[in-house]
């Protein structure tokens, strides 16, 4: 007991935490990473410490910057560690002075990509497009990677035999490559419409367009059926206005072909969906 009551110094290496570090700075390296010490102190408060690992922890935000280098006296961080050894002594302590390197960061928003992939069941169809909340994050990190990200991804998942309205959380996909890059959210909600379809037969007049004036044509038929797909309420007053089908004089390749190409140009923008059920047909060319 006598022993432990007595004065002692005694060496010591200490880990270097770094704290308050700029939030337009990131830190990429320092000089050193431990500090060696020399301490005096009782037995006592010796036998309580536990030199091995021992962690001090510096304030970066007191860092300075001359010519480009930014670092911290040995004077200044001295006292930073002398206040953490509460009633011992600092003895002695490296002379080094500490440098860091930092890379600047910036913030960039960015829009959100779902990866989340719907199957449908049988009859039923999504009633618009996936909304995705938020649709935008902001990223933060080194600028020179910032100015390589257009956009971030979902992770991919697959949501199978859909028949309802969903709402699906996603989290974001972090490539590995970017560790530094910092996301004011982690995951968004993927949203979507499902609705049961029913299809329908549309006639639509077939139009000829870029006809030279020295010809007439006359298409067999004239008209062609386009399948048309929606819910109830859509397929029940269709008919064949907002539908444009086309035959393009300029597809026609040679005078011996008799068939013409056909496009669908234009449908209702409220339908789901709707296709030719032909792409070509028979035609008469006459000269006038």
């Amino acid at each position: 007991m006598n022993n432990l009551s007595e004065t002692y110094t005694n060496n010591a290496t200490f880990d270097l935490k770094f704290e308050n570090i700029p939030d337009s700075l990131l830190l990429t390296k320092t000089s050193k990473k431990q500090v060696d010490v020399k301490i005096e102190a009782t037995g006592f408060q010796f036998l309580g410490f536990n030199f091995k690992n021992k962690e001090v922890k510096l304030d970066v935000s007191t860092v300075e910057l001359v010519k480009g280098r930014y670092f911290i006296p040995q004077s200044v961080y001295r006292k930073q560690i002398d206040k953490q050894l509460r009633s011992m002594t600092l003895i002695e302590i490296d002379r080094d002075t500490l440098y860091f390197e930092f890379t600047r960061l910036g913030t960039k928003v960015v829009p959100v990509q779902s990866k989340l992939n719907v199957t449908l069941s049988q009859n039923h169809i999504l009633d618009g497009p996936l909304t995705i909340v938020p649709n935008e994050v902001t990223i933060k990190g080194p600028i020179s990677i910032l100015d390589t990200i257009d956009g971030v991804n979902t992770v991919s998942f697959d949501l199978l035999d859909t028949t309802s309205d969903f709402s699906q959380e996603l989290a974001l996909y972090k490539n590995q490559d970017s560790d530094n890059i910092t996301y004011s959210k982690n995951t968004v909600i993927v949203h979507g419409k499902v609705i049961r379809f029913s299809e329908k037969m549309v006639d639509v007049p077939i139009k000829v367009i870029n006809l030279p004036k020295r010809y007439a044509i006359r298409t067999f038929p004239d008209v062609v059926p386009v399948l048309c797909k929606g819910s109830l309420e859509e397929l029940k007053e269709l008919d064949s206005t907002g539908f444009e089908v086309v035959a393009d004089y300029n597809s026609i390749k040679d005078n011996a072909s008799k068939t013409i190409n056909l496009q669908l140009l234009k449908k209702p923008e409220n339908l789901h969906s709707a296709e030719l059920s032909e792409n070509q047909v028979e035609y008469i060319l006459k000269s006038q």
